[in-house]
This record gives structure tokens, C-alpha cells and sequence, in this order.
């Protein structure tokens, strides 16, 4: 899933009588191998891990295969983290594409205008991406999607950045999710007691149920539901704010990584604090959540930009660069390309040689290797599909 991909600053050439620096690239590596590392783990990273974890027996892989599940209601494992990280990394992008913009002489309003197309059009496509195209009736249509939260939390958080300076979207984060926390605590379902935040009681959930079409996820609640897209817009407004950092920080990259380290920690402080009041839960997205999912972001973004962008090393991070460049593509793609028969085509063979019980883990690699490369064929075709 890829909105505007984030480009770094040029040098200005003072004099051209004075030797040039060379460019700086012309792309954030580490944020397209972060991208990647995401995007990594649901294209069938996920599939060969619980396949390990149920051949082997081991305690190691059942562990991380449990972390690839999500918690029913409360709680949170890593699973939980590859959709507000995309999102956050969105938001990354923003300064770099729009900040970009406007430098150029854009209008606000010709940005803003580019900017709602793209959330309405990823709404679109969430739409198609769980329906397919085909006529359905209305009741058998569900209108809440991945691709649609980050539309709509994206065109918000742009709208936002279009119009504020730092201090006022570091306003607007806060605001939100006390806003939301609020907003939960203080109501509740016909029936349920102010603050009640189980599946059937919350307001969230009462109120998608009330006035969204179609179906919902889980009958009486959409984890991608409407009200609880409101909170989502702080997790890109947090990304806006770290792409400022980095695209206008005026400090040395290792302090632009070290400032969001610590900034990561302390909002994993401030989420466990919160927790214990207003539980981490991703299906209301709480803004518990946006805390702890923006502290690990944080610090993953540090991690990557320190040692892809500061010291260099990139080669390692290729692998994942070629996922996170068409990180749209990939998404979709399950529901258009048959993987499984490809990859059965291409080594089937090799699954009825390794023979049971590890030819479903064969089958998972050779699965990830068929995408992979795909992707780096379209890599090196420079055919990128983006919104």
C-alpha cells in the first residue's frame, strides 16, 4: 500500500566555482525498506511462520507464530502493528510530497483538491479490494476497508498539514484521541453503562452499526468502521510530524534518529499508562493504541534511518525496498492473481519431494520467493503502482 513516496532535500549549489557535494538520493531508502519490512510480513511471511510453529512444535516459533495473530478484543501483539505502521509511514511521506508542493508554488487548494481524490480513491479501491467487481445487493456490501481507513485518516491528516504549522498538528494529535478517549468514556450503547468498551457496549461500534450500509465485519462490529477511523488520523498526523523532523530538522541525522527514539519510548510510557484505563485494543483503535503503535513506529523509523541512511548500509535493506516500492500492488494483488496455482506451477515438485510434514513450510518460501519476484521485475521495469 503506497501513497506519494517521500524524497530528501537537495543541497543548493551557492557557487559553481566551489566544488559540488554530490545529491543526496533522491528517495528515503530506509523509509521504502521500513515500507517493505511492513508489507513483508502479510504477502505470506505470516503464512510461513505459523507453518513452522505447527511442524515443528517448537515453543520459539509457536510464540511468533502467536504474535502474527490478532488478540480477539483487548491487548496487542506485533500483527496488530503492520497497519498503523503503514499508515504512519504515509504520513512520513507527506512533507516530502506536499511540503514539496508547496514549495514549488502550489496552491493550497490545488493540493487539497489532489489530496481528497486520493482518499476518496482509496476508499474506492478498499471497497472493490472486499467486494470484488461484481453486483451485490446493498446488505451483502461492506464498506469498511484497510485501504478506506487509510484514505480517509490520509486526506484528514493532509488537510491538517495543508493548513497548520507544527505546533498546531502536534495540537491537533493530542486532540483527537483525548477527543476519542472522551468521546468513549462518557457514552455507551442503549442498554450499557457510560464508558462500557466491550464489542456490544461501546459507542463506536453502536454508532457504525447504526448508520453504515452494507454489512459489517464481525456483524455487530467493523474493525476498519467509520467512528473509530477518527483516532487513525492522529497515527498520520504523528508520521507528518516525524517527516518534518527529517525533511526539516535542522540538526545532524543522528540526532534527527536519536530525537525519535526518544520520542518512541515515551509514548510506549504514556500507552501502558493510558492502558490502564482506556485498554489497547486496534478494533476500536484507542487511543492507547495510537500511542503504542506510534511509539514502535517511531523507533523502527529511527532504527532504519540510522543505519540505512546514516551509516550507509543498504544492501541488506534491498530485499524489502523492492516490496515496500509497490506496496500496493502486492496488497491487491491477492485478490487478482491466483498465487497459490502459480506457485504450484512453478514447484509443486519441490513440496512433493521435501514430502510431510515440511512441505507446507517449502511451499511458504517458494510462495514468497514467486511475489518477491514479481515485485523485482516490476521493480527494474520502473512500473510502480501508486495513488
Amino acid at each position: 500500500m503506497e501513497t506519494n513516496q517521500a524524497s530528501v532535500e537537495k543541497p543548493t549549489q551557492k557557487s559553481t566555482s566551489k566544488k559540488i557535494a554530490p545529491a543526496l538520493p533522491e528517495r528515503l531508502y530506509s523509509l521504502d525498506a521500513l515500507r517493505g519490512f511492513d508489507m513483508f510480513w502479510i504477502m505470506g511471511a505470516d503464512e510461513l511462520v505459523h507453518n513452522l510453529a505447527s511442524t515443528t512444535g517448537s515453543p520459539f516459533w509457536t510464540a511468533i507464530s502467536n504474535q502474527l495473530e490478532h488478540p480477539a478484543w483487548n491487548g496487542f501483539h506485533f500483527y496488530d502493528l503492520i497497519f498503523p505502521l503503514f499508515l504512519f509511514m504515509a504520513g512520513v511521506s507527506t512533507p516530502y510530497s506536499i511540503g514539496r508542493q508547496l514549495e514549488k508554488g502550489k496552491s493550497r487548494q490545488q493540493l487539497l483538491l489532489r489530496v481528497i481524490k486520493r482518499g476518496l480513491f482509496l476508499v474506492l479501491l478498499g471497497i472493490i479490494y472486499n467486494n470484488g467487481l461484481q453486483i451485490r445487493p446493498l446488505a451483502e456490501i461492506r464498506f469498511g476497508s484497510v485501504l478506506g481507513r487509510i484514505g480517509l485518516a490520509y486526506m484528514f491528516a493532509n488537510i491538517i498539514f495543508l493548513y497548520t504549522k507544527e505546533r498546531a498538528q502536534m495540537i491537533w494529535f493530542w486532540g483527537i484521541i483525548i477527543g476519542y478517549w472522551l468521546l468513549l468514556k462518557f457514552t455507551s450503547a442503549p442498554g450499557f453503562l457510560p464508558g462500557d468498551l466491550t464489542m456490544q457496549g461501546n459507542f463506536a461500534s453502536y454508532i457504525d452499526r447504526s448508520v453504515l450500509p452494507g454489512k459489517l465485519y464481525l456483524g455487530i462490529h467493523d474493525p476498519e468502521g467509520l467512528v473509530s477511523t477518527i483516532p487513525a488520523i492522529s497515527t498520520a498526523l504523528l508520521g507528518i510530524l516525524a517527516g518534518s523532523l527529517l525533511k526539516n530538522g535542522k540538526m545532524s541525522g543522528r540526532k534527527k534518529a536519536c530525537w525519535m527514539a526518544i520520542a518512541g519510548v515515551i509514548l510506549l510510557i504514556l500507552a501502558q499508562i493510558w492502558n490502564l484505563d482506556f485498554p489497547i485494543n486496534k478494533n476500536l483503535w484507542t487511543s492507547s493504541f495510537v500511542l503504542n503503535v506510534g511509539g514502535i513506529s517511531l523507533l523502527l523509523l529511527s532504527l532504519f534511518y540510522y543505519v540505512i541512511d546514516i551509516l550507509g548500509y543498504k544492501s541488506w535493506a534491498f530485499f524489502f525496498k523492492v516490496i515496500g516500492m509497490n506496496s500496493i500492488l502486492i496488497y491487491i494483488s491477492g485478490r487478482f492473481i491466483n498465487w497459490k496455482y502459480t506457485t504450484d506451477g512453478f514447484f509443486k515438485w519441490l513440496g512433493q519431494l521435501t514430502g510431510d510434514p515440511y512441505n507446507i513450510v517449502v511451499m511458504a518460501i517458494c510462495l514468497l520467493l514467486v511475489k518477491w519476484a514479481f515485485l523485482y521485475f516490476m521493480y527494474r521495469k520502473r512500473v510502480f503502482l501508486r495513488v
